[in-house]
């Protein structure tokens, strides 16, 4: 049966995955949470894609919890937290993300706030538009986060800017966003997808055993410290499957290059 609530687009050995609630402004439910990590598991089995982008339809990447259908549900939001279905469902796309061997490119397109920002994290590389508009407003809710951006924030901008960023909980631009290290680059909107096409390709040229591994060894880094990550680098081993190929590849160019 095909997802409701998001759209599944190939090209080459790139997916990318499309929030697909516009009128919403793509904000997040159980179902597309669940409709999501589908498609990234059986993505995460593909030994053919390389890239997997995440973005949104229309003017949002995600504007965060469908606050309506929360409340429609009658949850006791007393405690600031959004429900079990909720955070069982975000988590698991989270985890997908970071633990899959294909790379992941969040495409941020236009808004992006609170639970949108949670996802975005999880990815790999974050390439947003100029005009896109970011914001962690738990606070301005009186909500509290569950998902993680109390670790992954900090990570990505340094502890006294998560603090002020999600303590005033305001929006702030594409641009400032990648100029605080929240994202990688920040694009006009007209150029976001050739942009990101572009980063995508160059990705897929290279080893997947590679990449798989580089992924591993990156959130090694991130979560076991210097000197740990040193050790896991040094005796975790993995399965590349085309390096003799592409090494014969590469020293036939060698052989074939004159003074």
């Amino acid at each position: 049966m095909a997802p409701k609530n998001i759209l599944l687009e190939e090209t080459d050995s790139v997916v990318t995955i499309t929030f697909n609630r516009p009128d919403a402004l793509n904000a997040l439910t159980p179902e597309l949470l669940d409709e999501t990590a589908e498609a990234l598991r059986s993505i995460s089995t593909r030994n053919d894609i390389g890239v997997v982008v995440l973005t949104g339809a229309g003017r949002s990447f995600s504007a965060g919890v469908d606050l309506k259908a929360l409340t429609e549900k009658g949850l006791d939001l007393s405690e600031g937290n959004v429900g079990d279905d909720l955070n069982r469902a975000a988590r698991e796309v989270q985890t997908l993300l970071e633990d899959m061997p294909q790379a992941t490119i969040a495409k941020v397109n236009g808004f992006c706030f609170t639970g949108g920002v949670e996802l975005m994290l999880a990815c790999d590389i974050v390439i947003a538009a100029e005009e896109a508009k970011f914001g962690d407003t738990h606070a301005k809710l009186g909500l509290r986060p569950t998902w993680g951006m109390t670790q992954r924030l900090p990570k990505r901008v340094g502890m006294m800017r998560a603090r002020e960023l999600s303590f005033t909980a305001r929006t702030f631009s594409g641009t400032e966003a990648a100029r605080m290290g929240l994202v990688l680059e920040a694009v006009p909107l007209v150029e976001l997808n050739g942009f990101v096409d572009q980063l995508s390709a160059g990705i897929c040229e290279n080893s997947k055993g590679s990449i798989a591994a580089y992924k591993d060894l990156y959130k090694a880094s991130e979560n076991n410290g210097f000197s740990a990550g040193l050790e896991y680098e040094k005796t975790t081993e993995y399965s590349v499957a085309d390096v003799r190929e592409r090494m014969s590849g590469f020293l036939a160019s060698l052989g074939g290059k004159k003074n």
